[in-house]
């Protein structure tokens, strides 16, 4: 399965980055070390000394720049080495890759194609920590499995009446019927009304009521989730179209989530999930962290099974259902986007 690579991809919550302390991380199976000067300013180069391989990772930050620890070249956040301890002259070929790294909705976005096509408008729109309208709280899950799964899985919906019956308090209704799927340019949407329903486990109701779900999942695999609960009769008043959130009685959450592939077969999801402020405080929001925390328990025991499954199956095959057509969508736009990078590069090297 091809990455989009001209994309920004999730590479840690902005608040865990500590001053001058070099962070590690693996994206798309390059190697990366991005630091915080004292100034503020946010850098990212690939984790690997021209000396010896060593990690940057384990080096010292000087300023703006990082200090290789293990024989003392020091980099640029450009990547070049502009000074090796004991010798005068530094060779041309004395450089690291340099990432294009930005902090938005509480999150470090590391963009993994080439630095020149960087595009600060194709970060998606998610909701930070520190949103005004919401009270989240956060996570993440490192699982021993491809993004691709995960992504997959949370294109798909249908799983929530087996694999989340009891965290969730999902129904039949979302195996027995698929939501409706709307091709983005960069992504899906998802919208789904459930009419006559007295809630889930996370937002329950005494009276029948219609609740609504939306989200979109973008390029190159962030899910971005509203809903809330209306009363009754709001789904055909509204011709089942996206509702007015200020007529909602109760329930109205966001989620942001991100799946980062690291390897070729592990990846890290980030997420964040907590109630609008007219609809919840702290308490509610703590309600729905330990609800997401059984769920996305769930997704990782079953998708890392999965994962097991296709590594010991010779030639695996998927059969798709009525409900995989988000699933092929997102796919066939991450290979249409891959493809004509991959043609890119091929016309540059001509």
């Amino acid at each position: 399965m091809s990455y989009v690579r001209n994309a920004w991809y999730v590479a840690g919550w902005a608040h865990e980055l500590e001053t001058d302390e070099p962070y590690a991380i693996t994206i798309l199976e390059e190697r990366i070390v991005i630091w915080r000067s004292g100034r503020g300013a946010i850098h990212a180069l690939e984790d690997r000394c021209v000396h010896r391989m060593a990690p940057l990772s384990l080096g010292r930050c000087e300023g703006e720049r990082l200090r290789c620890m293990y024989h003392g070249l020091l980099f640029d956040p450009d990547g070049r080495v502009v000074e090796i301890p004991g010798q005068d002259k530094i060779p041309p070929q004395a450089q690291v890759r340099r990432f294009p790294v930005a902090e938005r909705h509480s999150w470090l976005w590391i963009w993994m194609g080439e630095p020149e096509l960087a595009d600060e408008t194709l970060i998606p729109p998610a909701v930070g920590l520190d949103h005004a309208d919401y009270i989240l709280g956060h996570g993440h899950l490192d699982y021993a499995a491809e993004a691709r799964l995960i992504n997959d899985n949370l294109l798909d919906f249908s799983h929530l009446t087996f694999v989340h019956a009891e965290s969730f308090g999902a129904g039949p209704q979302f195996a027995e019927s698929p939501g409706r799927i709307t091709p983005l340019e960069r992504g899906i949407r998802y919208e789904r009304w459930t009419q006559n329903t007295l809630g889930s486990s996370s937002r329950k109701s005494e009276t029948p009521m219609d609740s609504f779900m939306s989200y979109d999942f973008l390029i190159p695999g962030v899910l971005l989730m509203t809903g809330g609960v209306f009363p009754l009769g709001t789904a055909k008043a509204m011709g089942y179209g996206q509702p007015d959130y200020d007529e909602a009685v109760s329930g109205v959450t966001f989620t942001s989530q991100a799946v980062t592939p690291m390897k070729a077969d592990t990846a890290r999801y980030f997420f964040s999930w907590g109630p609008h402020r007219d609809h919840g405080d702290e308490a509610v929001r703590d309600m729905l962290m330990g609800i997401a925390d059984k769920a996305f328990g769930e997704d990782k025991v079953m998708i890392e099974a999965q994962q097991q499954v296709i590594k010991d199956t010779a030639h695996p095959q998927v059969m798709p259902t009525a409900h995989d057509r988000g699933v092929t969508l997102f796919n066939r736009l991450v290979q249409k986007l891959a493809k004509e990078e991959h043609a890119e590069v091929r016309e540059a090297a001509e």
